[in-house]
């Protein structure tokens, strides 16, 4: 019961004024009082977060919660890229001829997600990652790779839910909902980083403007139930190494990029 009124709550509003009023209340000391049902019904390990429960001084305070050091190891192998979020990969695989891809029976196109041919034609024929966070997890964002950030941009106006109903029922919210791109350089293929919004609130805050992406570094949160989009450039030699519907963490190995073999020659 206590469930179904969080999500109620939390999840599925989409009116510009709920919106609005959902966001005063759960900034205002008022929510605090929140703080235990709503990790209780979500089942959030508290010993994970950086500071006790009762430090929290409202619910979006302990929603948008750092987490202990080193709670989150970072797998650092140079030819691997981690999750750059807590949450479930809903959908993964190869971006097509068109660049497109179907995720809950409807057609998404990346040049409506990226909202520029030209950085669409990047990706044709590449790989793509699609990660749902929802209440329960952990709401910070952090870089999947190294590399140099070369394009950061904004798209979209109000937003609505991102969770399954709003993906069955929404109109494409992963192409018209805020979003915030991040492109980045690196040593294999580029990546754009997409982080869209959740509810009329447009809730994405970053943290840091460096051009210099290290993985596993923090640079921004959400401020609800949000998804991350990962678009990969065509290589041959990259590999996913997740299936769709699996949970993962941030820092977990979630694809890397095998290298090419090469023949070797013997003298007799």
């Amino acid at each position: 019961m206590k469930k179904t009124l969080f999500k109620q709550f939390v999840e599925l509003t989409g009116h510009p004024v709920s919106s609005s009023i959902l966001k005063t209340f759960t900034r205002s000391s008022m929510s605090k009082r929140l703080l235990k049902p709503f990790a209780s019904a979500y089942r959030i390990n508290e010993e994970e977060a950086e500071y006790p429960l009762e430090h929290y001084k409202s619910l979006q305070d302990f929603f948008t919660r750092n987490l202990k050091h080193g709670v989150r190891p970072i797998d650092q192998r140079a030819n691997v890229m981690t999750s750059p979020v807590d949450g479930y990969l809903t959908a993964s695989g190869k971006i097509n001829e068109q660049q497109s891809f179907y995720i809950k029976d409807h057609l998404y196109s990346i040049k409506q997600i990226l909202g520029d041919e030209k950085s669409a034609n990047t990706y044709k024929d590449g790989f793509f990652y699609i990660f749902y966070l929802s209440p329960s997890h952990y709401h910070h964002f952090h870089y999947p790779f190294n590399g140099q950030l070369v394009n950061r941009y904004a798209l979209g106006t109000t937003s609505f839910p991102v969770n399954d109903l709003g993906l069955r029922l929404g109109n494409q919210p992963f192409a018209t909902n805020y979003r915030l791109i991040s492109e980045m350089e690196t040593s294999h293929s580029k990546l754009a980083i997409i982080k869209v919004g959740a509810l009329n609130v447009n809730s994405i805050h970053l943290t840091s403007t460096s051009k210099n992406c290290t993985k596993g570094d923090d640079f921004g949160y959400f401020s609800f139930g949000s998804t991350v989009i990962l678009f990969i450039e065509h290589d041959a030699h990259f590999k996913s190494l997740l299936s769709s519907g699996t949970e993962v963490k941030v820092g977990q190995p979630i694809g890397e990029w095998k290298e090419p073999q090469t023949s070797q020659n013997y003298e007799i």
